[in-house]
């Protein structure tokens, strides 16, 4: 799947490209919010918030802002009250997208996600008409140049991953998303550095597309991403390496 690791990379590069910006420090603290005010402010007994906490330090963000990010969530400090919304869509060449989003006016959200994919050739869809297309996965990567291709493959089937791919200069190690945790322990016990970790819709097929129509897709799904509400968005996309 070629085509699907090309895209994971635009996705990989424009996250270093967002941390510089501020952008992504504003979604990373919005998902510890949502997570503490959800599960609890304690990340050894919610998940959710330890992979939030995690992805922030590994970002870089400093430990005071994910602090105060903990605090509202839990409601010890006021801040603005947030929804999760799941948008569902096609963009160009039939690709199904999931769009995640955590907004405080849903009203606004909603007609920037309809207005981005209507511009590119798409259309939002009714509730679950998408969703289906993907399963919850916990992704852990590695960085492919630290580590020889074998021993992290033997090292992620022995931590219990459900799958291993080498995916450009990242290796991709797919987990039961109630075994992420545990999978990341034992890689980070015999000394494998995680570069990230979430958990994240994965589709279970895949739409090929190339030329202009590769164009515009990854186009949308930037621009979608770009959105200040938008957290995450996956598309079953195989883009073919000649685009």
């Amino acid at each position: 799947m070629a085509g699907h690791s090309k895209w994971k990379q635009i996705k990989h590069y424009k996250a270093a490209a967002d941390a510089k910006r501020g952008a992504h420090f504003t979604k990373l603290i919005r998902e510890i919010t949502m997570a503490a005010k959800l599960g609890g402010g304690d990340p050894t007994g919610n998940p959710r918030l330890r992979t939030a906490i995690e992805t922030a330090r590994a970002a870089s963000m400093p430990k005071d802002n994910i602090e105060r990010a903990v605090k509202k969530g839990t409601g010890e400090l006021e801040g603005v009250e947030y929804q999760e919304i799941t948008y569902e869509g096609y963009g160009p060449g039939g690709v199904a997208i999931l769009i995640f989003a955590m907004t405080d006016n849903p009203n606004r959200t909603v007609a920037e996600v309809r207005h981005k994919l209507s511009r590119f050739g798409g259309n939002l869809g009714a509730a679950n008409s998408v969703s289906w297309m993907f399963e919850r996965k916990g992704q852990l990567y590695l960085d492919a140049t630290e580590y020889p291709e074998d021993d992290a493959l033997e090292a992620a089937l022995d931590a219990g991953a459900e799958d291993f791919k080498a995916e450009g200069d990242r290796y991709e190690i797919t987990t039961d998303p109630a075994s992420m945790h545990t999978v990341r322990a034992a890689l980070e016990a015999r000394n494998y550095e995680i570069a990230e970790a979430e958990v994240a819709s994965v589709p279970k097929n895949l739409v090929s597309v190339s030329g202009s129509t590769a164009e515009s897709l990854v186009k949308l799904l930037e621009e979608l991403e770009d959105l200040d509400d938008v957290q995450k968005v996956a598309a079953n996309c195989d883009i073919e390496e000649n685009t």
